[in-house]
């Protein structure tokens, strides 16, 4: 929503006429943009030639110079002024107006905007210091925000109060979120209470850092009084990772209790409940403490006798292998390797896989992507064996920022997702990614695990994010193994136990007999073959709505999707298409149907409501009841799909929860995701074909049916009584003619 106020410092922005100050939209929005400009403009102001985006050091030490200690109504500079003005209408503060005056609303809100940052015990009254300038031209929020929590932000404005003083420590937000401005602003807190200077302190966890807390800062229920603000720190850590504990400086049973949940879930082992380095590290930092030990590891390089058995000595139970190279020219040869599995086996290991082709490319996740990823990643997994229910990690190799997940990743997963569904969730899906990007899709129900590339600490998605509740692999070092024949290099990655590995392994070689992606240089001809035969056999009048040739393109469009389908089902893609391409000429009456579902649907919905809550009289029932109808693109009943998986389940077809086709709630979830969703459409044809299999005693392998069998499965499709048979018998020969085209292809 635009903000006037907004707009009008918007304005002021757009009144200097300097080479180095933007014009910036005037549209009442607060951005990055705007609270650049105001920087500019305030560099300008201090008289700096070298305009930039960045209120670093010498526009801080200039506003000093040139202002003292703080600016306020004797100040006297009227454009100044309105950038501060404008600053806090910005930040969503009364600015008094934009009249170039330190009016005392200005003045009001100056104070409010110090007690919200936390630092109004250090910076007393209604004066504008440097510090609290800078922090002012920013888009850090001061106030609860999102998710933030009173408990996070409470640490927040003490660390601010605190330490505001010292030179090197900005002001941080207070909104309530961890962040990564946030861990560096309590390392700088941990390195001015192990009495680093402002020379040596630098909001990084290094040695220095690293050697005051091992020497200060272990801590435990005897803890001197003396180690109170060490205690406030720590209490500040567990917090910021999501632990609820006292902010109290006392190292409490209860604190103690808590702690030792945490060392279990990371692994900490043995548990303590002290603040040890080990725990303060996996507190601070990614890697936490990248000396300790791990029993999991991943690498590129193929896993021989001898390096299988360096691993086992070394410590090692569970090893990540690749499941392909990656699709980049000259890929390394990274993928597990002809006979490697069971050299692992043999020598005590088990084996999570990695699925990476381009995961550190921002460009190449999409919807679509993903969609083709699970294909990919599900036949290399059957090809080395790997038993159904197995998680594959796949790989985003990037530090993606939160809106890249959001417009990114997340699709990415979406269509690697619903495409492993569509193809009976063989596999579960996992993740290898930095804590961003892990929690995110763990929180969208895209991943059942995560395995943590937390070895890059230096990556936005890993500073300022807790360990992901559903980790399974943490990668936490670079190191090598054994000598000779048996030398390797590894991330040595820590375990969770959510994953224990493959031991055993059921390789499948490639299956010449499964169809393959249509090659469209043959479109013409097939679609000439499909119109000949609607003409010649007199069936061109039920094309109403769509043509034969906009009927094919349907389905070509969908190859992808056919393909894997017909592939992981082992039947012949020509059944998926020849009902699809003949359902989709869209007969007129289906529409109005499915209008009369949708409105019996509305009225069960309005009639749970009215049992819930029984105001007024009973919501009226359609003078239609009609509670299903054939749907979407391949024309399909709920009641039918429900069947037809409830089958496939029992079978061990695919994997997924039973449900009752007469409960109106299951059944309307089923039909709406019929008519909205394509592929999910289509991809319940081939679920229904192999139900109707079942139901018609058809017992052949399904690449091998008989012309018998097509016709009794394709008749299946539309029911049972004579018109039905009728429907099989077209349906077979619209199946030859796709089969024609789709057995050359093959070979």
């Amino acid at each position: 929503m635009a903000d006037e106020m907004v707009e009008l410092a918007q304005q002021f922005i757009n009144s200097y006429n300097v080479s180095g100050i933007p014009k910036v939209e005037v549209n009442g929005k607060t951005s990055w943009t705007v609270m650049y400009a105001l920087t500019r403009a305030l560099q300008y102001e201090l008289g700096i030639t070298s305009l930039s985006d960045t209120f670093g050091p010498t526009t801080l030490s200039t506003l000093q110079s040139r202002f003292g200690a703080q600016i306020d109504e004797q100040t006297r500079r009227d454009n100044v002024y309105r950038i501060i003005q404008s600053g806090l209408y910005c930040k969503g503060y009364d600015g008094g107006g934009i009249d170039g005056t330190y009016n005392g609303r200005t003045a009001a809100s100056v104070a409010e905007l110090k007690s919200d940052m936390g630092v109004g015990g250090a910076y007393p009254g209604t004066g504008l210091q440097p510090k609290v300038f800078k922090a002012l031209l920013t888009m850090d929020p001061y106030v609860r925000v999102g998710n933030g929590t009173e408990q996070v932000r409470t640490i927040q404005q003490w660390l601010n109060g605190r330490y505001v003083q010292r030179r090197e420590f900005f002001i941080c937000p207070a909104d309530g979120n961890f962040s990564r401005d946030v861990q560096k602003a309590l390392v700088f807190a941990i390195q001015y209470e192990i009495g680093m200077s402002d020379d040596v302190a630098n909001g990084r966890f290094g040695p220095g850092t690293q050697d005051g807390v091992r020497t200060q800062a272990l801590l435990g229920l005897a803890s001197a009084d003396g180690a109170k603000q060490f205690v406030h720190l720590f209490q500040a850590a567990m917090r910021f990772n999501g632990w609820d504990v006292a902010f109290d400086g006392f190292y409490s049973g209860s604190l103690l209790s808590t702690v030792v949940d945490f060392q279990r879930f990371a692994q900490l082992l043995p548990t303590t409940g002290t603040a040890d380095f080990r725990t303060w590290a996996s507190l601070l930092v990614s890697t936490g403490d990248p000396s300790r030990a791990g029993t999991a590891a991943d690498c590129i390089t193929e896993i021989t006798p001898a390096r299988a058995q360096a691993l086992r000595s070394a410590g090692y139970t569970t090893v990540g292998r690749y499941l392909t190279n990656a699709n980049v020219t000259n890929p390394k040869n990274k993928k597990i390797q002809p006979g490697e599995l069971a050299n692992i086996v043999a020598g005590g290991l088990s084996v999570f896989p990695i699925y990476q082709t381009n995961g550190g490319d921002p460009e190449y996740f999409n919807a679509q992507q993903g969609a083709t990823d699970a294909l990919a990643a599900l036949e290399a997994a059957r090809g080395h064996g790997f038993k159904a229910g197995t998680i594959l990690y796949f790989s985003v190799d990037y530090d993606a920022v939160d809106e890249e997940i959001t417009s990114r990743v997340i699709p990415h997963f979406r269509g690697l997702v619903n495409r492993m569904n569509a193809y009976g969730s063989e596999y579960r899906v996992g993740v290898y990614a930095p804590r961003n990007i892990c929690s995110r899709l763990a929180k969208a129900g895209l991943t059942e695990a995560s395995f943590v590339s937390d070895m890059s600490t230096g990556y936005s998605g890993n500073l300022g994010f807790p360990l992901p509740k559903d980790w399974a692999f943490d990668q936490i070092a670079t190191i090598t193994v054994g000598s000779g024949t048996g030398f390797i290099e590894i991330d040595k990655d820590v375990a969770s136990g959510r994953d224990v590995g493959q031991s055993q392994f059921a390789p499948r070689g490639p299956d010449t007999a499964l169809d393959v992606p249509f090659d469209m240089s043959m479109r013409s001809g097939l679609t000439s073959g499909l119109v000949n035969y609607i003409v010649a056999n007199g069936h061109d009048d039920w094309y109403r709505a769509r043509s034969a040739a906009e009927c094919i393109a349907k389905v070509l469009d969908m190859d992808a999707l056919i393909t894997g389908l017909a592939r992981s089902f082992r039947m012949r893609k020509s059944l998926i298409q020849a009902v699809t391409f003949w359902e989709y000429q869209a007969d007129f009456t289906d529409e109005a149907v499915d209008v009369l579902v949708e409105a019996y649907y509305n009225w069960k919905d309005a009639q749970a409501a009215w049992e819930q809550s029984p105001i007024g009289s009973p919501p009226t029932p359609p003078t239609v009841i009609r509670d299903d109808s054939s749907t979407g693109v391949a024309q399909i009943y709920g009641r039918t799909a429900i069947k037809a998986r409830n089958h496939c389940i029992d079978a061990d077809v695919i994997s997924a929860p039973i449900q009752d086709p007469e409960d109106w709630r299951a059944r309307r979830a089923v039909w709406d995701q019929l008519r909205n969703d394509d592929d999910y459409n289509v991809s319940t044809v081939a679920l229904v074909h192999i139900h109707s299999a079942f139901l018609k005693g058809v017992t052949a392998d399904r690449l091998s049916y008989s012309d018998a069998d097509n016709v009794a499965v394709l008749a299946r499709y539309n029911g049972t009584n004579e018109d039905a048979q009728e429907y099989g018998r077209r349906a077979r020969d619209l199946y030859n003619i796709f089969e024609a085209y789709n057995a050359v292809v093959r070979g």
